[in-house]
């Protein structure tokens, strides 16, 4: 049997495993199909787990949260990727206390962001330049779980930012100080990851960029280097650059919402964090011009605002500085923020 054939066909038996109830179903020879995708470059290296772990759901052991960066909503659960906690938390209610929620993983060093495509879980191991995927199962208690099945190592420099964008069913996986993205899929009727393409700016490499966005057919680079830089999606060609000033330079993430465009900030351009705040424009072209307006006030201020999200209507904000404010939720109606909330 060749290499790849026993690694599916570890894969396949480790998904009779989840399964539990049905194992007497699985057989060896009832491996998945040979399919692979063209031309791709790396395969993901599985992850051997305890069965031990279907069985055991660890709950949070922190009473606040350490850094959040990014909170989001997969079918029926919330997630909250607490970083300097080193691990992602889940509950299916947002009002829990900290101490409710479980743990999706603790395997982590640092870690940014998590995305799914409703069947595979992916994270970015951003200190170890790592990608976990994961997999979700019921336990014999019918306690919903997360298992490690997958890996990427050796994922550029600080793998920073990963999303799954369903118009090209591929994940992207920013990697923050080389330029590259890194792009994963794979088959329809299989779990197994394929890395297939790396994509790059080359004016970005060594520059700490903390985000992209997708929006239609292009990509935004909150460049870190004092200018957004929008990309074709298709081949990662510049199509624009639009030069920001020295006190907005330490962009998180550009997220268009209404007629505007959202923008966090952490720093100037020297990394002085006194500047962190959060601004909206609608023109990109007009930032250089100061032609942009300060927002941050309708969230008391003085903190680090990182991420934004969506989950149906309200929108997500995750900070840091602040004690008692690392988490925020609000709306936007007719450009209007309102219902402005502290979660945590």
């Amino acid at each position: 049997m060749n290499t790849t054939k026993k690694l599916k066909t570890k894969l396949f038996l480790t998904a009779c495993l989840f399964g539990i109830l049905t194992m007497a179903g699985c057989a060896k020879e009832d491996v998945v199909t040979d399919y692979v995708p063209e031309n791709y470059l790396k395969e993901s290296t599985l992850i051997d787990f305890s069965i031990e772990t279907l069985n055991h759901v660890p709950d949070n052991p922190h009473p606040t949260l350490s850094v959040p960066t990014y909170l989001t909503r997969i079918k029926d659960n919330y997630f909250i990727v607490d970083c300097y906690h080193n691990q992602v938390i889940y509950n299916d209610n947002l009002s829990e206390p900290l101490y409710e929620w479980s743990v999706m993983t603790q395997d982590l060093s640092l870690p940014h962001t998590v995305a799914s495509d409703g069947t595979v879980y992916m994270i970015d191991d951003t200190e170890r330049n790592r990608i976990l995927i994961m997999e979700e199962s019921t336990n014999v208690n019918g306690v919903p779980v997360f298992i490690p099945t997958q890996e990427f190592t050796e994922i550029g420099d600080r793998p920073h930012y990963v999303i799954y964008h369903e118009e090209t069913d591929t994940f992207y996986a920013w990697s923050s100080e080389s330029g590259e993205m890194f792009l994963f899929r794979r088959p329809d009727d299989d779990t197994r990851m394929y890395l297939t393409e790396i994509r790059s700016i080359p004016s970005l490499a060594g520059i700490y960029v903390r985000s992209f966005t997708i929006i239609e057919d292009s990509v935004y680079f909150v460049s870190g280097n004092s200018s957004i830089i929008e990309a074709k999606l298709s081949t990662f060609e510049i199509k624009k650059e639009y030069p920001v000033p020295s006190e907005l330079a330490g962009m998180v993430q550009l997220t268009p919402i209404g007629d505007y465009y959202y923008i966090t900030i952490s720093t100037d351009v020297t990394g002085n964090q006194d500047y962190a705040t959060m601004i909206r424009t609608k023109n990109l072209d007009g930032l250089i011009n100061g032609d942009y307006e300060d927002v941050y006030e309708n969230f008391i201020g003085g903190g680090t605002p990182y991420y934004i999200t969506n989950v149906d209507d309200t929108w997500y904000l995750t900070e840091h500085r602040l004690p008692g404010h690392s988490i925020w939720s609000f709306k936007v109606t007719d450009n209007e923020i309102t219902d402005v909330k502290t979660l945590y």
